[in-house]
Formats: C-alpha cells, sequence, structure tokens
C-alpha cells in the first residue's frame, strides 16, 4: 500500500515547517508526527502569537490569567515562552517565536479624542478587537478590526513558505478560536503545499467546519506513531497543562490530518501547489 504523502514527503527530507497559533498548539496537535519527523527531516515550528497585551485587561482575559494562577501576563506569557523552547529542543525540533500578540489581549488601533481613551481605561471591552472570549474570540469570526494582524500574518507566512520544498502544517480552526482560523485563512491563501491538522484537545468536543472541509475536498489521515511520547511532551507546558487537562490525564488517541482527495491519493497538489519531489 503506498504511503500518503505526508508520510512519503518526511520520509524523503521534504523540510516541515508546523504552524501554530499559540505556545503548545503545535505538540498538542502534532507532538507524535514531529517526535517520528525529526528522525527523517527538518522540523521546524513557527508560532505566530506569543506576547500579551498591556493591562488593563477585559474580564475574558483577567479569567484566563485567574484559571493558569499567574495574574502577570507579561510574566506568564514570558515562562510560555521558555516552556516552548525546552520541549522543542528536547524533541529536536527548531522553533521560531512570532511575537504577535495573543487574541485574547490584541487591541484596536487607539483612537483620538480623551473621552474615549477614557472610557477604554473603565472599560477595556471597549479597546479589544475581541471583547469577550465566549462571544468574540470564539465564534471563529474574524473581526474587521483585526485587518492588521491578518495582513501581517499573511506576510509572515509568505516568508515561512518560501524555501522550496518546503511543507507547511497548519490548524484546522476546531474549537473556533479567531487565532486558529486566523492562521489557517492564511495558510489556505498562500498557496504553498499545506496539510491541516486537527487541533487537539479541542477536537475532543468538536468537529471540524464542513465548510472549510467542502471546500478545500479534505479527507482525513490519522496518525498513531510515537503517541506514547507525547504526554511528556504536554506536560512540559506547565502553565496550561493543568488547566487543559484539569484531571491530569492526556487521551493518548491518534493525530489526525487533512489532505485533499488528490493528495490523498497521490494525484494532485497541495492547496493549488504541487507536492515536493
Amino acid at each position: 500500500m503506498r504511503a500518503d504523502p505526508l508520510t512519503a514527503a518526511i520520509g524523503t527530507g521534504t523540510p516541515l515547517v508546523v504552524l501554530s497559533p499559540h505556545l503548545d498548539d503545535a505538540v498538542l496537535s502534532c507532538g507524535a508526527l514531529m517526535s517520528h519527523a525529526v528522525g527523517h527531516t527538518q522540523v521546524r515550528v513557527a508560532t505566530f502569537f506569543t506576547e500579551p497585551g498591556a493591562p488593563p485587561y477585559t474580564v475574558s482575559g483577567r479569567q484566563y490569567l485567574r484559571q493558569v494562577g499567574q495574574p502577570d501576563a507579561e510574566r506568564l506569557y514570558r515562562d510560555r515562552r521558555a516552556e516552548d523552547r525546552e520541549v522543542l529542543r528536547r524533541l529536536g525540533v527548531d522553533w521560531l517565536h512570532l511575537g504577535l500578540v495573543d487574541g485574547l489581549f490584541r487591541r484596536r488601533a487607539a483612537a483620538s479624542g480623551g473621552g474615549r481613551g477614557r472610557l477604554r481605561r473603565v472599560l477595556p471591552e471597549a479597546a479589544h478587537v475581541y471583547p469577550t472570549y465566549r462571544l468574540h474570540l470564539a465564534t471563529g469570526r474574524i473581526s474587521r478590526h483585526d485587518a492588521a494582524t491578518v495582513s501581517r500574518v499573511l506576510a509572515l507566512l509568505e516568508e515561512l513558505a518560501s524555501p522550496p520544498r518546503t511543507v507547511l502544517l497548519a490548524p484546522s480552526g476546531v474549537g473556533g478560536h479567531v487565532d486558529h482560523v486566523l492562521v489557517r485563512t492564511a495558510a489556505e491563501l498562500s498557496g504553498a503545499p499545506v496539510v491541516y491538522y486537527s487541533d487537539f484537545p479541542y477536537n475532543q468536543r468538536n468537529g471540524l467546519d464542513p465548510r472549510f472541509v467542502e471546500r478545500n475536498a479534505l479527507v482525513e489521515v490519522e496518525w498513531a506513531r510515537e503517541l506514547a511520547a507525547k504526554p511528556a511532551l504536554v506536560r512540559g507546558y506547565r502553565s496550561q497543562a493543568d488547566a487543559l487537562f484539569p484531571g491530569g490525564r492526556i487521551p493518548l488517541v491518534p493525530e489526525t490530518y487533512m489532505l485533499t482527495d488528490g493528495e490523498r491519493t497521490g494525484d494532485g497538489g497541495v492547496g493549488g501547489s504541487p507536492w515536493p519531489s
């Protein structure tokens, strides 16, 4: 039986760039595949949203900080970046922190007028692109106030995809977090060879967006190699693991990747581009 193009690409040494919205998503969703791939090819994780914004924070932002037990967002993200570097170095993967502000803390462009500034200090939600988590950030809808971030992600992704014979692994946006959807959308528009990964652990309670699946003619490929190594990698994200897995148990489930039907059978290209050969 012929291997799917992703497995074949790894076997022939095709470089992989994993597009990670946040400082844990690549390992959460692709840790097992990366554990295998580093023995065959160069793997790099590029993480987009690696910084908090300045206070004052929204109610949703403060709730998140309480959830992870760290009221100082700057310190939290400094710790998260260090955790990510430690885990990826242990895995043997190159890393790149791109320095964009996490959607939970992203602010709208400042408007002139003292009255508006005072309002934003009293009611931080008025200053944020996504005022609440549930009603804004987790809806999968990119705000019209986020155009500058969209442009920046597109430009960064173009640079990441520029080396020849590179395959991108992008989030599929399961769970509807805008940052995940934003990176996915940029990958769709890039024209580069792209494989989409199912966002774990959010895929344990949410499904794929059927419109995204239909417009890209996607089919699933499961990856079960090297799964035993994954929980230890995930626990390396100490600031996040307890909040993500309150009972302490990390489900040992196969990773899921989405390719177009032509990619799966080897008859077509990825995202409009041919697979490297």
